[in-house]
């Protein structure tokens, strides 16, 4: 008896996360009954709009109570709720993923980091689906090693143009390979590979591309999509280390308009009245259509001027909830906790009502980075 109800404890409480807490459900209510009252000036209908407002609060308040317990019924709340939650830890980087209010998961995380020589950059990837699990999936797969193989090329091939020539390598260095053109070069393949590989079996799946290479002295950053990275400096500033691309900005909406391609606004504005962002890896119809590219934008970070505490790469599940500023005053306070603040701000972000999946990697600087 106790076991059925605690069961149907828990279906209701599902029941008011997906269908009274999603934003367009109290929206829609709300502008009902406003409409209502405005039209029928009634006493009565005033009473009710308050008395509904209030019951909102009161259901929010008591989910998100439910939400906070760490057992419910006997079972973990986030156990019962999401099919997917990964986490992972190694020495100075922390990543906790959920699949939270969505059907499925398709947030993907990388992390390749070489412990032993520590010359070779160490790669973070976040990789953010969307329209099917392929793209992220496929991204994760390629990418970081694609990246790793040609880094040791790069950097064995620096080391023998030191030995024989230091001349000749400052020319390498001003007219050659550089982290910069490395990532972009691979990121650009991936794309291609993947809309060869995904348009063969009509797969229109598409995913964000976030990835930081990070060496003794030197943050790369490269992004494409709405994924985002943010910095603490030494201050406790928050530092972008990416910029969205989104289909509003004067920017990308020139390039679109010239493409032939629009934009729209369907809950968010869309490419074509479909894709939130305007770039991305995969999405195939799009990228036939030349309004959706996979052009990367890359950022470089001098450590030894930032003497950086911490980053934070997230998909834009967390960013939905929190500014840049705010994740940043978040996560400081939480260094300390097992998974560096990432399990806390992310379950933060979903008891916020963040509908998405949310995917956040926090990565610790070790003091000074010539200290390194």
């Amino acid at each position: 008896m106790i076991e059925d109800t605690m069961t149907l404890l828990s279906l209701l409480g599902r029941i008011m996360r997906y269908f009274l807490l999603r934003p367009e459900t109290l929206f829609l209510l709300c502008i009902s009954l406003a409409l209502w009252s405005y039209f029928f000036h009634t006493d009565e209908v005033k009473t009710i709009v308050k008395s509904s407002r209030d019951a909102v609060k009161m259901v929010k308040g008591k989910v998100a109570e439910m939400m906070q317990n760490e057992r419910f019924g006997g079972l973990d709340v986030l156990d019962a709720e999401f099919s997917k939650t990964w986490e992972f830890k190694s020495n100075n980087v922390a990543v906790y993923s959920i699949q939270g209010r969505r059907d499925h998961m398709e947030d993907r995380f990388e992390v390749l980091t070489d412990i032993v020589n520590k010359s070779h950059p160490s790669i973070f990837g976040i990789f953010d689906g969307h329209g099917g699990e392929a793209a992220a999936d496929f991204a994760k797969a390629h990418l970081p090693e694609a990246l790793r193989q040609q880094l040791l090329t790069y950097e064995r091939e620096r080391e023998r143009d030191r030995e024989k020539d230091k001349e000749k390598d400052e020319k390498k260095e001003r007219g050659g390979l550089s982290y910069p053109s490395i990532l972009e070069q691979q990121i650009l393949n991936l794309d291609r590979e993947m809309l060869d590989k995904l348009s063969a079996t009509y797969n229109e799946a598409g995913t964000t591309c976030l990835v930081a290479l990070l060496s003794d002295k030197e943050l790369t950053v490269a992004n494409v999509g709405d994924s985002r990275g943010v910095l603490c400096d030494k201050d406790g500033n928050a530092i972008p280390l990416s910029h969205d691309h989104k289909p509003y900005q004067l920017k990308e909406r020139k390039r679109i308009k010239k493409a032939g391609g629009f934009i729209s606004f369907n809950g968010s504005w869309r490419v074509q009245g479909i894709l939130a962002m305007s770039r991305s890896l995969g999405d195939y119809p799009l990228k036939n259509l030349n309004v959706v590219i996979p052009d990367p934008d890359i950022m470089s970070f001098d450590l030894n001027k930032l003497q950086p505490e911490f980053m934070i790469l997230a998909s834009d599940g967390l960013w939905d909830t929190f500014s840049n500023e705010e994740a940043v005053r978040f996560i400081r306070e939480r260094l300390g906790e097992p998974h560096f603040g990432a399990k806390s701000i992310v379950l933060q972000s979903f008891y916020r009502g963040c509908p998405d999946n949310i995917t956040v990697m926090v990565v610790k600087f070790k003091g000074k980075p010539s200290e390194q």
